[in-house]
């Protein structure tokens, strides 16, 4: 299945200062950038079409990908003063470029670029910056069973702080962590039928019109996932995240704990990038 990534934002959380105009998917994980463990994840479960949603630096992203390194994450051979890649990331990727403006709405991104689907009845989507260890074949299969026109992964309430349960003469009744209310957050991940494309107006936004008129309609399913999830709006989760990889603790690289590892080279040239 073909998956859309929207990589196009400005992540001013994520900006060290004025001069920095290095999008977010390009904030750095281990030796490579977060859009590149979001591509590998996808890439394992055989997902292996990309199209990225550019906007905001979309050089940098660009330019990482045409030129790409493969010996900075696999072993190889220096033979003769030549390279022999013992395994590769993305021979067998294809990745689709396009720009879809600076200021656009994720909602817009996505239509876009519909005529990268080829008309598709179903594909995949998601943010470029959000990492998880979600079992992707599961979803997809929920879903593919279902009479719906999108799913999202949920997950529980992410924030540290505490509700506070108060009465009419501000006694206070009890405090609850947010974590253990009843409620979910939108985790990204999302796999899509072209039926979304009906309630996403010009310039509108993917969940905040297309899924919300689907869930008017009964038409929106929700994968539940209490495992790893995180997101990367900030700095701080940044740096927890490279900080986990260096300690060798990245749940998120299912690719790693499968051992499915990289592919052997010589499967298909080059990256398949195409602008």
């Amino acid at each position: 299945m073909k998956v859309v990534l929207f990589c196009g934002g400005y992540g001013m959380r994520m900006r060290s200062g004025a001069a920095d105009d290095v999008p977010k998917p390009m904030a750095m994980v281990g030796p490579r950038p977060l859009i590149w463990h979001v591509m590998r994840y996808y890439a394992h479960f055989g997902h292996t079409e990309f199209i990225l949603c550019l906007g905001y630096g979309a050089h940098h992203i660009k330019d990482f990908f045409l030129t790409y390194e493969e010996t900075t994450s696999n072993d190889f051979v220096l033979r003769g003063g030549r390279t022999e890649l013992l395994s590769t990331d993305i021979s067998d990727w294809t990745i689709t470029f396009a720009q879809t403006g600076v200021e656009s709405p994720i909602g817009e991104r996505l239509r876009r670029v519909r005529h990268h689907l080829d008309g598709d009845e179903m594909f995949l989507a998601n943010y470029a910056d959000v990492l998880t260890d979600a079992p992707l074949p599961e979803m997809i299969d929920s879903f593919a069973r279902r009479d719906a026109g999108a799913s999202m992964m949920v997950v529980p309430p992410q924030s540290s702080f505490h509700c506070v349960d108060l009465g009419e003469d501000g006694l206070v009744g009890g405090i609850t962590a947010v974590s253990e209310l009843p409620l979910w957050e939108n985790g990204g991940y999302f796999v899509l039928r072209q039926e979304v494309f009906d309630h996403i107006p010009e310039n509108g936004d993917l969940v905040a019109d297309g899924c919300a008129q689907l869930a008017k309609r009964g038409r929106l399913v929700a994968h539940q996932h209490r495992g790893f999830w995180k997101p990367t709006d900030t700095v701080k989760e940044r740096a927890a995240l490279d900080a986990a990889y260096a300690r060798g603790d990245r749940p998120w690289a299912v690719w790693e704990r499968d051992g499915a590892g990289a592919s052997a080279p010589g499967s298909r040239d080059g990256a398949g990038a195409r602008a």
